[in-house]
């Protein structure tokens, strides 16, 4: 009886860490694949069991008490050492067990990233993934998730972010398109052109160096499309659309066939970095260490990516 009891604690604040992280008890309802009414009555339950309100409750918002506040802390340093006792006894070697929830950019994730994580899980038979696909920063609290991949300059101070790579960026169009307009021999001609804006990166304005001048300049444009999936500014270009900026690993087979022309081929815009970003934690289990190494090993195999110097990359 002492045992199931136990059990039942554990599961109690694994439930307290999850309606804090999600910030609310739908929210948590959600991702634990119970009713809200289930994890209503664990939240009462523990509340009975430690003798105090764990949680302030309004009609919009939750708020820990100074008493949840504490709880909360120590259900999250309970809940890091029981995952280390888990994966200890289920796993005497270092090879990942469980699942690993990964969010990824829809580029990276639907094309570039399935035959290595193929090989990754056949090399790890215990192991199972769940692979979502978004552009935007991830929201680790709200989507569940253990880790992210991210293309941009701006992770989450608070989360670990592990510089993988950096990704060239270049300036294409169409022959039919640039047959239409004065030749662009200059930066500042790009701004006579249609384009199609990655509105992640870049808007109404690019910023460009020259490789041979080491001249910079800011050019105003004016887009036709504006989309935040690298793929469709890819096809918008291809289509004659507009002139796009885009990672350069993407267009490597339309600018060999020449259905894509690098316009101004001395000049690009500043690399985008690759991160790998995951919450901290006082223990990482083996299958997000061994996650990790898979994208150090990756990444800088990837066409068209270059690796950051190692005195460039950072690890708290």
């Amino acid at each position: 009886m002492k045992y199931v009891e136990r059990i039942d604690r554990i599961e109690l604040m694994h439930t307290l860490i999850r309606i804090v992280e999600s910030g609310s008890l739908s929210a948590a309802a959600r991702q634990l694949q119970l009713s809200q009414a289930s994890v209503s009555r664990r939240l009462s339950t523990l509340e009975k069991l430690l003798g105090v309100k764990l949680l302030m409750r309004t009609t919009h918002a939750i708020k820990l008490t100074d008493d949840g506040e504490r709880c909360y802390q120590h259900a999250k340093q309970l809940a890091d050492h029981w995952s280390r006792l888990e994966e200890d006894l289920k796993q005497a070697t270092d090879d990942p067990v469980g699942t690993l929830r990964v969010r990824v950019p829809h580029a990276f994730g639907q094309q570039q990233l399935i035959e290595p994580l193929m090989k990754f899980l056949g090399q790890y038979p215990q192991l199972n993934i769940e692979w979502k696909l978004r552009d935007i920063l991830p929201d680790f609290l709200a989507e569940d998730i253990d880790c992210a991949i991210h293309v941009g300059f701006e992770p989450n101070p608070n989360t670990v972010a592990i510089l993988l790579a950096e990704v060239p960026r270049i300036v294409v169009a169409s022959p039919a398109l640039l047959a239409q307009y004065p030749e662009v021999t200059e930066m500042r001609h790009l701004a006579t052109l249609p384009w199609v804006a990655l509105n992640l990166f870049y808007q109404d304005k690019i910023c460009l160096h020259n490789n041979m001048t080491q001249q910079v300049e800011h050019i105003s444009i004016s887009p036709r499309l504006s989309t935040d999936n690298l793929f469709v500014a890819k096809n918008a270009a291809l289509l004659g659309l507009g002139a796009a900026l885009v990672s350069s690993w993407v267009v490597k087979d339309e600018l060999q066939n020449g259905q894509l022309q690098h316009v101004l081929p001395e000049c690009q815009a500043e690399s985008i970095p690759i991160y790998l970003i995951y919450p901290w934690a006082q223990y990482y289990p083996a299958r997000l260490r061994k996650f990790l190494e898979l994208m150090k090993q990756v990444m800088p195999n990837i066409v068209g990516v270059q690796m950051m110097q190692p005195a460039t990359q950072s690890m708290r």
